[in-house]
């Protein structure tokens, strides 16, 4: 039999077949806080309950392409880049039946949304101190803020918050946010120095003292 032929004649009736979904964790910055997007259940299970953005994965797309979609089909948003987070598997995670949920997650500036989306960002902290969230969503934020705080101190991940020119407080601001926890100027600057260039530019200075405006080298 040839590799074709045993395709060809392959029964794939004999394996349960559980069904795949994505959720997205998008966070932003809004009033110096960490929020994230909340949509509310529409239909059962936990109609009315706020859970995060998902749709069932379709048999002719990609993870990455039904990430777009829900992004797209529950806010109106498109071209947020995402990445994977983690796979949930939980046997016992969805009443209807054995679902395994690809998450996602994105920083997006809060520049970036539409006000008319602005309403649908909660405060992560608050958030994560509810246990009336549908599904294992609670888990799902609480592990995505935690890959960001690591990600933090190994990669540009904040520059994704701030304009394409800012001021070094606005940027120490943002890691503060993200991180957690209050940064020493003077340690913190030593640290960026070597991925930021300064333009020629200052702030108008009407209450403080003007600053220099960087922007993040390429």
């Amino acid at each position: 039999m040839t590799e074709q032929e045993y395709l060809n004649s392959y029964d794939s009736s004999g394996f349960q077949k559980p069904s795949v979904t994505v959720d997205l964790v998008l966070f932003t910055v809004i009033k110096d806080e960490l929020h994230v997007l909340l949509t509310e259940r529409t239909q059962y299970p936990y109609i009315g309950r706020p859970a995060l953005p998902g749709v069932f994965v379709r048999i002719d797309e990609t993870l990455d392409e039904a990430a777009q979609r829900a992004l797209y089909q529950k806010t109106g948003l498109h071209d947020i880049y995402f990445e994977q987070l983690y796979t949930w598997g939980g046997i016992d995670r969805d009443p209807r039946m054995r679902i395994i949920s690809v998450s996602y997650y994105a920083l997006v500036p809060e520049a970036q949304i539409p006000e008319s989306e602005q309403k649908k960002f909660f405060p992560a902290e608050e958030i994560l101190n509810r246990n009336d969230l549908a599904f294992d969503h609670r888990e799902i934020i609480s592990y995505g803020r935690e890959r960001i705080r690591n990600k933090v101190n190994y990669t540009d991940i904040a520059f994704s918050l701030v304009p394409e020119e800012f001021t070094l407080p606005q940027l120490q601001k943002i890691y503060e946010i993200l991180l957690g926890q209050k940064l020493y100027k003077a340690n913190f600057r030593k640290k960026i120095a070597d991925k930021i260039q300064p333009t020629e530019k200052l702030t108008s200075g009407n209450k403080h003292r003007p600053s220099r405006i960087y922007r993040k080298k390429v």
